[in-house]
């Protein structure tokens, strides 16, 4: 359950980022420009509790990778607990595997290395889990519905079965409103 929670956080987290931001981007130069920047949303976790959160995707060293922060949280309620989530992912070219990868690592000792695929159109992004025998496989697909607005889908596969994902979570997020001056 608690694994569940936390990958929720995740999920909402990797929500959050604003559209359009001119930067650097590892290998394939358009593949997450459309997730550059900050963004807000609001999603539910797998207890059914209502939360908000945030998340951004920056270039760092020099624009050969992407950082990816995130924060998620949901407040007690119905005899749950509230949930805090923060969680760090690091997207970077695999110049040996020739693709863009990405290391993913939580407040909960959660680490998912993921295969990092985007659409032709520059308007979807699909993280894929590596397969594991002990460990459950995960999706997480970013997709522009309009400017500055996102859906997301995070997926989760059994060990035995890699290939069959169930939604677990899913969730639609927005640059934040411009800071007035």
């Amino acid at each position: 359950m608690k694994k569940l929670l936390i990958l929720s956080g995740l999920w909402l987290l990797i929500c959050a980022a604003p559209i359009g931001a001119q930067t650097a981007t590892p290998a394939n130069g358009n593949t997450l420009k459309f997730l550059m920047g900050k963004w807000v949303g609001e999603g539910t976790a797998e207890t059914g509790q209502v939360g908000g959160g945030w998340a951004t995707f920056e270039p760092e060293v020099q624009g050969k990778i992407i950082m990816r922060k995130s924060h998620s949280a949901y407040p007690a309620g119905n005899g749950r607990p509230a949930i805090a989530h923060d969680d760090l992912m690091v997207i970077y070219p695999d110049a040996a595997l020739g693709q863009l990868r990405a290391l993913y690592s939580d407040n909960e000792g959660h680490v998912i290395a993921y295969t990092v695929t985007g659409s032709t159109d520059g308007k979807s992004v699909v993280f894929l889990g590596d397969v594991s025998a002990k460990e459950p496989r995960f999706r997480l697909t970013y997709t522009l519905t309009q400017p500055g607005h996102i859906t997301i889908a995070f997926e989760i596969a059994q060990p035995d079965k890699p290939d069959q994902f169930q939604r677990f979570i899913e969730g639609k997020m927005q640059r934040p409103p411009a800071a007035t001056k």
